[in-house]
């Protein structure tokens, strides 16, 4: 009885280490792939949830910008309700920041530009996104890949704030130069972080 014992203790003492390393290697996974990140500006907070499983290319890119205190003063510069609000790539000035290398388009990833997600900005081009992003605040979706588009890639959604952004989404706006849908007070991005 006392083999028994002695051989059982230690048999469930190692059990109980590899369920615990198996359990601690989840919560990692969990963590790595809930990344947030707070947008602070002068009309309140937005958190946002990054998707870096379905958009890797594209949230490692977005917080490559976000590290480097890219986003700090810059405006969303681009606001039509009903629609979307897009910001990341211009100084209240409307003079434009210069970027990294565009990234491919991840738009078929099977995220849809559903009411209060956030997308890549880009041109016509469909990898030409580099900073530039936008917040939906409608259901957008012919915005999405198909056999007839390309899309515009999705990366994350709004998990606070849609408040916020519905605010920014209602500001009133005007032309400047070759620029439309310009807020006629800036809506200025304080800075942009990674939260957890």
């Amino acid at each position: 009885m006392r083999s028994y014992i002695s051989f059982i203790k230690p048999f469930l003492l190692c059990l109980s280490l590899i369920l615990s390393s198996i359990a601690t290697a989840a919560d990692t996974n969990a963590t790595a792939n809930d990344v947030k990140v707070l947008i602070e500006t002068n009309h309140g907070d937005i958190t946002v949830k990054l998707n870096p499983e379905k958009a890797p290319i594209t949230v490692k890119n977005f917080l490559g910008y976000v590290n480097s205190g890219f986003y700090t003063k810059t405006v969303f510069h681009r606001v039509i309700p009903g629609f979307m609000i897009q910001g990341g790539g211009f100084y209240k000035s409307m003079d434009k920041l210069p970027t990294r290398t565009p990234i491919r388009n991840e738009a078929s990833n099977g995220l849809h530009n559903n009411r209060g997600t956030i997308a890549m900005a880009r041109t016509s081009d469909p990898h030409s996104a580099s900073s530039q992003f936008f917040i939906n605040v409608a259901n957008n979706n012919f915005l999405d890949y198909s056999a007839q588009s390309m899309g515009y890639a999705v990366f994350g959604n709004v998990v606070d704030g849609m408040d916020v952004v519905e605010k920014i989404e209602n500001v009133k706006t005007t032309k400047r130069n070759m620029h439309a849908n310009i807020p006629v007070d800036p809506v200025v991005i304080k800075s942009i972080s990674v939260v957890k």
